[in-house]
């Protein structure tokens, strides 16, 4: 029968007043993956270049350095110096390496898992996440966590075997050292007593392994696989994860699913037109608005004050659409520690 037939509507993706059908947004999405993954996988190939220039220079200062008797360990110090220069710049590629690598995992998570087991839906925050990500790139680690993870992945193996090689040199070329103050001696370098090279040496060294060891328990790192240490399930310690409701998707405990809260704001809107502001407001951004009773001091008369939780892509929008309405108004940006709710945190987080 014509008049019992429906017509077939294909699912519209709506957002701010754009649609996109489902296919084209997938599409969209698809594409997006893949150019994150070359991204990412072009630092990548940066950060291993910069392992085989530290690689290849060792390589060579230690051939040069045990070649001959007469040549001076302190091509081997220099060249600490000069691989401690590639971790910095392996560090700060590492960080951009991350930056792709969050918005990858994004996708896979929120996205592509989401497609595969119920509920079918991302968590809520998911696109919000990635859209701060894309508009205001930040990186999702820190300095000292780039630091750390490079030096325990590789300087420190590289700077152990110089350090080995060095001492080697000082105790056996020409000969053996028979006693400390031999050895001692052969490290001085000019005017600088041997002395005191072993000990800024051995300061050095110390200060490395104690940064490696304490970021070990920095885990905002996404763009690799971190194994749980096995002390921490002798211990009965919860593993470095920061659970979330969202998880529901996928089951308690995701390893290594993106958790960086969005930045959140409360805004403060005065203005003589509350209620055509507070609908431009709700229309344009589909955020819910609080309209409070004020009064200017200075002109002693009525004013509204409307209230609005919002995220950091969304302060652009509500600015404009209080300018649209009323020019006059003011607009008040508050960061908010924390905002639970509907479209925010769920409460039980």
């Amino acid at each position: 029968d014509p008049a019992r037939e429906r017509p077939i509507r294909e699912p519209v993706w709506r957002f701010r007043g754009y649609e996109l059908r489902a296919s084209e947004f997938t599409t969209a999405m698809i594409h997006f993956y893949r150019g994150e993954i070359h991204r990412a996988n072009t630092w990548r190939n940066r950060l291993d270049a910069t392992t085989n220039w530290a690689i290849v220079t060792t390589a060579a200062v230690i051939s040069f350095a045990l070649a001959n008797a007469s040549n001076s360990h302190a091509a081997l110090l220099i060249d600490m110096a000069l691989i401690l220069i590639f971790l910095w710049i392996e560090a700060r590629r590492y960080r951009y390496f991350e930056l792709f690598s969050y918005r990858v995992r994004l996708l896979e998570t929120d996205f592509f898992a989401a497609m595969l087991v119920p509920p079918f839906q991302p968590s809520p925050d998911w696109a919000e996440t990635l859209a701060t990500s894309l508009l205001r790139p930040k990186f999702p680690i820190s300095n000292w966590e780039a630091i750390g993870r490079r030096l325990r992945r590789n300087y420190l193996a590289i700077l152990g075997i110089l350090l080995l090689v060095w001492c080697f040199k000082l105790y056996s070329l020409p000969l053996p050292a028979l006693s400390f103050s031999e050895f001692a001696a052969r490290a001085t370098i000019g005017p600088v007593q041997g002395q005191t090279i072993l000990l800024v040496v051995g300061i050095i060294a110390l200060f490395l392994v104690g940064l490696a060891l304490a970021t070990t328990r920095l885990q905002d790192a996404t763009g690799e696989v971190l194994e749980q240490p096995q002390v921490f399930k002798g211990l009965g310690i919860e593993r470095v994860l920061r659970p979330s409701p969202h998880d529901r998707v996928y089951g308690t405990g995701i390893w290594q699913r993106p958790t960086a809260r969005r930045d959140e704001f409360m805004t403060m809107v005065i203005t003589d037109k509350g209620a055509a502001v507070a609908e431009k407001v709700m229309q344009d951004l589909n955020r819910g608005v609080t309209a409070l009773h004020g009064e200017g001091m200075y002109t002693a008369s009525a004013r509204q004050v409307l209230l609005c939780a919002l995220t950091e892509t969304e302060i652009d929008d509500v600015k404009r659409a209080v300018r649209a309405v009323d020019p006059e108004g003011f607009v008040i940006v508050l960061p908010a520690s924390e905002i639970a709710g509907r479209g925010f945190q769920p409460f039980e987080e």
